[in-house]
């Protein structure tokens, strides 16, 4: 590489499921870990100068690798670092994509900030934040983030981006969905306050209730949203087999209030949470129940989590094709009972074509422009 250029560790023929919570995948043809933006920039450009595909990788919790692996390199991000400054009314935390999330999330609540506490105990980096609009039990990234930091692969330049630019939606963003595979998170700044929780969602409230917290802080929604999170198995636990998973593989879905009425109708009563929009959402796990798939349901080595049905879970040497077609069989049975087409969370990578991959993700871009402005 020219002088100047930061020297790279790129290694060959890396395997990639160790490095991901489902433990599925194949290698990659090259793989580099990069701990400053000035690696991510020589790494991109070392593609670009090959002709070689680049894919980057966070903390491999939202991440579906093909059994055949991925061409080209894969970059695993861990730029890493916690920077804390502020003004008067507020705390602004500067926070490296590779960092670990419910560690960053662990560092906010230790400091009074609130913002966050509702999203602790989901794995993965912060770079994957804004991407995924990460949100759960009422709250969500977009809330908080003011900036991304991001290497624009179009003009090999590194860009700040503001929030109003991210085009956030319902677990979407431009990351996702106009500019995917465009732009390389590299670092996320959140703007945070000392005002109590706002505990909006049902259960959550209802859980600290029931514990005689009726004016929780932010270290009590901590403790309340990681305990809910275990019953679920949607806390990495190398002891628990239920973890083994992408968490939720499927998003709520939001529909017409008329197409809720109809599924009243044919189902009786139905769970939904009302959107200032006008829509309802649904809770996707309940759906699938419905649709004959239970907790613990399991086909060969792979099956849904004991605790919850919305984790596809690896039993022990299941494939990426298992686990896809598994998918595509929930989501057909779904669509086939409720008329409702189910949304993937994970990011699927090195399939290709895959006919399977393609009808999982059949009709998420027009569903995501329709769902700009949902909490």
């Amino acid at each position: 590489m020219p002088s100047g250029d930061p020297p790279l560790a790129i290694q060959a023929g890396v395997s990639l499921a160790s490095l991901t919570t489902l433990g599925i995948g194949g290698p990659a043809d090259w793989f580099i870990r990069a701990t400053t933006i000035e690696e991510v920039v020589g790494a991109h450009k070392w593609c670009r100068e090959r002709a070689v595909p680049f894919t980057v990788m966070g903390g491999g919790s939202n991440l579906v690798v093909a059994d055949g692996g991925v061409a080209g390199l894969v970059l695993q991000m861990a730029i890493g670092g916690i920077d804390v400054g502020g003004r008067d009314d507020a705390a602004v935390l500067r926070i490296g994509a590779g960092e670990p999330w419910d560690a960053a999330v662990a560092a906010v609540v230790s400091r009074g900030l609130q913002g966050v506490e509702c999203l602790s105990g989901i794995p993965g980096s912060t770079g994957g934040t804004p991407v995924q609009n990460v949100g759960a039990y009422g709250q969500e990234v977009a809330d908080t983030i003011a900036t991304v930091t991001v290497l624009d692969r179009q003009s090999g330049e590194v860009r700040t981006l503001r929030d109003t630019d991210c085009r956030f939606g319902y677990r979407t963003s431009r990351f996702k969905s106009d500019d995917v595979g465009r732009f390389v998170v590299c670092e996320v700044t959140y703007e945070l306050n000392h005002e109590p929780p706002t505990v909006r969602y049902p259960d959550l409230r209802h859980f600290l209730e029931r514990r005689g917290i009726r004016a929780p802080n932010v270290a009590d929604v901590r403790d309340a949203v990681l305990l809910i999170r275990r019953t679920k198995g949607m806390v990495l636990d190398a002891s628990d087999s239920d973890t083994r998973s992408v968490g939720s593989f499927f998003m709520n879905p939001i529909v017409e209030t008329s197409h809720y009425g109809r599924l009243m109708s044919a189902s009786g009563p139905a769970p939904g949470f009302a959107l200032p929009t006008g829509q309802v959402k649904v809770p996707a796990a309940w759906l699938i129940e419905q649709a004959g798939f239970a907790k613990g349901y399991r086909s060969g080595e792979v099956g849904l989590s004991s605790k919850h049905p919305l984790a596809i879970v690896n039993r022990g040497g299941a494939t990426a094709r298992d686990v896809v077609a598994l998918a595509r069989q929930i989501k057909q049975q779904v669509a086939d009972r409720f008329d409702i087409w189910l949304r993937p969370e994970p990011t699927f990578v090195g399939f290709g074509d895959d006919a399977d991959v393609a009808y999982l993700l059949a009709n998420a871009a027009a569903e995501a422009a329709t769902l700009r402005n949902p909490l």
